[in-house]
């Protein structure tokens, strides 16, 4: 009977203290992602420790450090074979498409290699390529282009990466999705075009973009 007390003792003890060595790795692990601490993390990942654990929001850690913009961390675990690459938010985010809104073309391109879905359903890559307002954007539409993503994607919502560049993205973007084929007379569940997404953003130049291309496909009348 004593030995048996004995035992239990030691069995909750050690319970405790293997708990607490998780909690204090699982902060440790966070905390790492934040600071951009390769080493930290490869430390961790040496004892055991899961690089595919989620923090309390359920977010992945490569997702979390390119929305963090801790970019050396983020390619350490994009190269790290143990990481699931496509493991996604609450909000269905890829690692693919936070890169792609971040305008990270090399990470993109690691991502992709590591074969990224490039044409998930619902938000793709190329919707987050097409909003970043940087002078990588157009860099990164190409990129997923170029592997295959659908141009005229819908969201949920019926929501066009061109309509999403015409809102957010840089004109430039706009023209190279309209030169690439993108439909300018598609609607969204609201019913809105993307020359309505432009004009209700204030940005003209892409609405006369796109408003050039439907004028040109009208048939030409007979005088």
């Amino acid at each position: 009977m004593k030995n048996h007390i004995v035992f239990k003792w030691v069995f909750l003890l050690l319970l405790s203290f293997t708990s607490t060595l998780q909690a204090s790795s699982f902060d440790d692990f966070f905390t790492a992602i934040k600071r951009n601490d390769v080493p930290g993390l490869r430390q961790l990942a040496q004892r055991g420790f899961d690089l595919n654990t989620r923090n309390e929001a359920g977010d992945p850690a490569l997702v979390l450090a390119i929305r963090d913009g801790s970019s050396a961390v983020a390619n350490y675990l994009a190269d790290e074979k143990s990481v699931n690459i496509e493991a996604r938010t609450a909000k269905d985010e890829s690692a693919l498409m936070m890169a792609a809104l971040k305008g990270d073309l090399n990470l993109a391109r690691r991502l992709i290699a590591r074969q990224a879905e490039v044409n998930k359903t619902g938000w793709t890559p190329l919707h987050y390529a097409a909003t970043h307002p940087g002078n990588a954007s157009a860099d990164m539409v190409r990129l997923m282009l170029e592997h295959h993503a659908y141009i005229d994607a819908e969201s949920p919502n019926g929501t066009t990466p061109l309509m999403m560049a015409a809102q957010y993205g840089q004109p430039g973007v706009v023209q190279l999705l309209l030169d690439e084929g993108a439909d300018p007379l598609i609607k969204n569940q609201k019913g809105l075009t993307a020359i309505d997404f432009a004009q209700r953003a204030g940005r003209a130049a892409s609405a006369e973009k796109i408003s050039a291309v439907v004028r040109a496909r009208q048939p030409k009348g007979k005088w």
